[in-house]
């Protein structure tokens, strides 16, 4: 994908009433475009007080405009900002009268795609600029920042750097044959190979650390009728969002709400009480609850401590995907005087509390944080789903080098194809296709 030459523009600021709306306008050479605005050009980053004007010389509005020539600019080609009041009317009358003028509107997120495409970020850069925008919790805005910023791609490409230093002298073997390599350089590579798997391994962790931040996980509340599962949501989220009563079926469908654990988003979804009943309406919150379950990260099974594992609960177990970690939470505790815990019996960890109290629900927030994964680490950086996959691809072919390692043109090829996922990450080597998808995603005007 070659950088366009065509000028963009696009309203910068979010929709709505505000003090101040940004309308910024790239191109790879914007001194016509300029005068044709202004009647004049501006010194390169210095604000300047103009009056914003029509086609008729009307004026549209009054504000700050700031020139970024090229290559010192976002895109990496001459941008003009121009600031003005952040009113939705004055904006679109400015952003036309720049549309009339020959630009054209941009795409979603096409001015980080110039830039990425102009070599001012790397794709993985690129991508945690919309991380960042996205970012709900201040522990994702943090580790968005330091993907932003570099971090991760220094580290991929240190990774690469030794992948080719490898790579060198296993060529150097098949090349030259005939000079009868001894052990030691065997020895030499397989140590190379086992310190880059040392440090993918660790990447990976890190990587999978700011997948949590950046996606959280999925917990599903499950149970029987009335044993507490809407308190609990209300306790675990600190407000009232779901309703409360002794009359069971009172949940007729799923009620989601993201809360925080020590900056993790996790999505608790409270389910209609699985049970067989008549009323239709409460069959279809029991269907969606099914649902639910099964793209659930961690399931959470609430009981009445005072009744106890019942059959019921057991055939509500049965029905439950078997590879999805699940917790047994016994509550209403406040009603025996019990104390809050946590016992593991047979593989199985049950935690006792109060929805209603709050007794022993810290237990389950550190239980939950373990379970999903969560472990503090310095430098966790911001991390997608495909930076997962091609970590995992990475993985495995270094694994299976270490399995040809007698064949040494196959360990050269997984070598190879190792430092292909990893470049993967920043752009080094992608399509068309998965840049399209990539900066779809954004807003338009970033």
């Amino acid at each position: 994908m070659l950088p366009r030459s065509d000028t963009i523009a696009a309203i910068a600021t979010a929709s709505g009433r505000g003090g101040i709306g940004i309308v910024r306008i790239s191109g790879p050479n914007l001194t016509d475009f300029t005068n044709h605005l202004f009647g004049k050009t501006f010194e390169p980053r210095r604000a300047t007080f103009a009056d914003f004007v029509d086609e008729q010389g009307e004026v549209i509005d009054q504000g700050i405009v700031i020139f970024f020539s090229a290559p010192h600019s976002y895109t990496g080609e001459d941008v003009l900002e121009l600031q003005g009041h952040g009113g939705q009317a004055v904006l679109q009358l400015l952003l036309q009268r720049c549309l009339d003028i020959g630009a054209r509107l941009a795409e979603p997120g096409e001015f980080t795609q110039r830039a990425y495409l102009n070599n001012k970020l790397d794709l993985a850069q690129a991508e945690s600029v919309a991380d960042l925008i996205d970012a709900n919790t201040a522990q994702a805005a943090r580790s968005a920042m330091r993907s932003l910023h570099g971090d991760f791609s220094q580290v991929v490409h240190q990774l690469v750097s030794q992948l080719i230093g490898l790579r060198m002298l296993v060529e150097a073997m098949l090349d030259f044959p005939e000079e009868e390599l001894e052990l030691p350089d065997y020895s030499r590579r397989d140590t190379l190979l086992q310190a880059i798997r040392s440090e993918l391994d660790r990447t990976f962790i890190l990587a999978q650390q700011g997948s949590l931040l950046r996606e959280g996980a999925h917990v599903v509340l499950i149970g029987q009728p009335n044993v507490g599962k809407s308190s609990l949501l209300n306790s675990l989220s600190g407000e009232d969002v779901a309703l409360v009563s002794e009359i069971a079926g009172t949940t007729r469908d799923t009620i989601r709400q993201t809360i925080q654990i020590n900056g993790i988003p996790l999505h608790i979804i409270d389910t209609a009480g699985l049970r067989d009943t008549d009323d239709i309406v409460e069959q279809m919150g029991i269907a969606r609850t099914r649902s639910a379950i099964q793209k659930a990260d961690i399931i959470l099974l609430m009981i009445n401590a005072n009744q106890g594992l019942r059959m019921e609960d057991r055939k509500i177990l049965d029905e439950m995907p078997s590879k999805t970690p699940r917790l047994f939470l016994f509550n209403k505790i406040d009603l025996s005087l019990d104390t809050p815990r946590i016992e593991d019996l047979s593989g199985e960890c049950h935690i006792f509390l109060s929805a209603k109290t709050g007794l022993g629900v810290d237990l389950l927030r550190e239980k939950l944080l373990g379970l999903i994964g969560w472990h503090q680490e310095s430098g966790v950086f911001m991390a997608r789903e495909r930076h997962i996959r091609a970590l995992q691809q990475a993985q495995k072919h270094l694994a299976l080098a270490v399995e040809q390692g007698s064949i040494a043109e196959f360990f050269a090829e997984e070598l190879r194809l190792a430092q292909e996922s990893l470049n993967s990450i920043t752009g080094e080597f992608s399509s068309d296709d998965l840049l399209g998808e990539i900066f779809s995603r954004f807003c338009i005007g970033k």
